[in-house]
């Protein structure tokens, strides 16, 4: 809505309103609903904003084109991926940065922190060029480059009724009792949790958040080992029944399949698996 708009751009409310308005006047259609009953797009609205995404992904791909025409690696390359990955030594991505920076100095590089189906539509839409995503399902207009994997494991905070308990204690009946927070979107996590009959009593997009509702002592959830780690060293934390409720979460590069990726996206790629081994 406006509001989440006014602190995106960095605008007033009446500076938007002013543009929203303008916009209709020029594309003669009412593009949304706003006032205090909420804000919504219009049938014709969610219609432009559809043409607006493609709009935009072709002027990706022309930018691609004429980047190509230079000898010289040049652009910009914005990659997303999803989540904490520098506490795990596991992932090689700033040697892959370091790598590419070498053979091309000119290209400026974006990186973007988001959702597991953020990164995946972003890059399917040329919004991302290329996504680092844990594996769980695949789509035919995405290419997959395997990285890393990462362990994952159930953890309770030092406040929550398991923590003092002994792992011979706790039953997985005790564990389905408990209140989980997971991923409300398609992921390891999701699945996982569907596989164990955890009931989702709390929603969170990143592990951050996740983390946060964990330390609080009132929901358990699952983490990588080494966002937890500084957490179960301090007390603050611990894995509840480490027998039972793990899984490995495998992750990949992604870049869409067609168009050619351009030179920039191909060489970086290379330096991202390079650095992984692959």
């Amino acid at each position: 809505g406006v509001s989440a708009a006014e602190l995106e751009l960095n605008i007033s409310r009446s500076t938007i309103s002013r543009h929203l308005t303008d916009l209709e006047f020029r594309l003669g259609s009412r593009l949304c609903h706003r006032g205090p009953a909420g804000f919504s797009l219009t049938e014709e609205g969610e219609r432009i904003h559809a043409a607006a995404l493609q709009l935009f992904s072709a002027i990706h791909e022309f930018q691609a084109e004429v980047d190509e025409t230079n000898k010289d690696l040049a652009g910009h390359l914005s990659i997303a991926f999803f989540d904490k990955n520098a506490t795990n030594p596991n992932v090689k991505l700033p040697d892959a940065i370091r790598a590419f920076e070498r053979i091309a100095p000119k290209v400026k590089i974006e990186i973007y922190v988001e959702p597991i189906n953020i990164v995946e539509t972003g890059v399917l839409s040329g919004r991302y060029q290329v996504g680092m995503v844990p594996m769980h399902k695949t789509s035919d207009n995405l290419a997959y480059y395997d990285l890393y994997s990462e362990a994952m494991y159930l953890y309770c905070g030092r406040h929550h009724p398991l923590f003092p308990r002994s792992d011979q204690d706790v039953s997985r009946n005790d564990v389905q009792k408990q209140k989980y927070a997971g991923f409300p979107f398609h992921s390891p996590n999701m699945m996982a949790s569907h596989d164990w009959k955890l009931k989702r009593r709390a929603m969170v997009n990143n592990e951050e958040a996740l983390t946060t509702l964990i330390l609080s002592g009132c929901y358990i959830g699952f983490l990588p080992d080494h966002v937890a780690k500084r957490f179960t060293d301090a007390g603050d934390m611990r894995v509840l029944r480490p027998d039972v409720y793990h899984y490995p979460s495998d992750h990949s590069a992604i870049v869409r399949k067609t168009p050619k990726m351009p030179k920039r996206v191909e060489k970086f790629l290379d330096c991202l698996r390079t650095a992984h081994e692959l």
